[in-house]
């Protein structure tokens, strides 16, 4: 029996018999190629095979969203837990095959649940300047009758050397004012608004203010693991600049390549996933009329469940 879906419900879903239209705009490599070919393209198949036929040196950044160390299926591909030697081993293949693809001023983003996180960083360690960890809380998340409830993932973040992009500015927090300061009866480092005081900070490595999509959101799909645009567009802004290039090896379905489209950057993507590969489609389609991301607005980010006038969501 088919499912109807409730109006609200904006999931991304369709099997891949509805999407043949979509794929068909996905391209596929077999032979070396230059930047112009697969340049704001999703790549069908194994990243494992593709890394070696990508021109060296054209990636301003690198988001990588591997699989966690989980056993784990994605509609019809199985992830199986390995013993740590052994992802060590796996994610040093995949870094040693995408490292000669990046430029000497390239950042690096690798997304992680805390146990992969020992691995991954250690790893990020050997091959690259390892600069921070960001923790990021998600709301969502299965209860633990003997452990406490994980609610946390990290991202680590590395470059290819001392000369890189961070563009501080472009990243700031808006917070409610709680206790506003004046000095000479103007606001110090606070502007008042009709819809309250408010200031931008400065983002820290811990990012409260993440809201995991869900199936009255636009950005929604039936991934099991998919990362939020806002998310992905706090790394983007931070570590590249309008018309750069972003390259996603473990692209799912299509997160880091929408939010890239909708920045103003150039993406690669790369995903196994003939399913998740045409629901990116979907969504680049999509951010052909809708450019907006959950949370940000006005050249900010705005904390989790702040309302502001003019906003086109209460949820932000």
């Amino acid at each position: 029996m088919t499912r109807i879906k409730a109006d609200r419900n904006k999931t991304i879903d369709f099997p891949i018999d509805e999407g043949t239209e979509y794929l068909k705009r996905c391209i596929r490599v077999n032979e070396d190629v230059d930047v112009a070919v697969i340049q704001n393209q999703i790549i069908v198949g194994d990243t494992f095979q593709i890394l070696s036929h990508l021109p060296q040196g054209f990636v301003d950044l690198l988001i990588v969203d591997p699989p966690y160390n989980l056993s784990k299926n994605y509609h019809g591909n199985s992830f199986s837990k390995k013993k740590e030697t052994e992802y060590r081993e796996y994610t040093k293949a995949w870094l040693e095959l995408v490292l000669p693809l990046l430029k000497s001023t390239a950042s690096i983003y690798v997304c992680c649940d805390w146990k992969s996180s020992i691995v991954i960083g250690e790893v990020l360690r050997e091959y690259s300047c390892l600069r921070n960890r960001i923790t990021w809380q998600r709301e969502k998340g299965r209860g633990a009758k003997e452990n406490w409830k994980n609610g946390m993932e990290d991202i680590w973040f590395s470059t290819v050397s001392e000369q890189y992009t961070f563009n501080v500015d472009a990243v700031k927090i808006r917070r409610k004012v709680v206790a506003p300061y004046r000095e000479n009866g103007t606001p110090k480092d606070w502007e008042e608004t009709e819809a309250g005081k408010f200031r931008n900070t400065c983002p820290s490595n811990f990012w409260d203010d993440i809201t995991i999509p869900y199936w009255s959101m636009a950005e929604n799909t039936a991934h099991p693991t998919q990362k939020p645009e806002k998310l992905m567009a706090k790394l983007i802004l931070a570590s590249s600049n309008p018309g750069d290039i972003i390259l996603d090896p473990f692209s799912g379905a299509g997160t880091t390549a929408v939010t890239a489209k909708k920045l103003g950057r150039n993406f690669v993507g790369i995903e196994l996933n003939e399913l998740y590969c045409a629901w990116t489609q979907k969504r680049l389609e999509m951010a052909e009329e809708d450019k907006t991301i959950q949370g940000y607005r006005d050249g900010v980010f705005w904390e989790r469940n702040t309302s502001t006038l003019q906003s086109k969501s209460t949820d932000i």
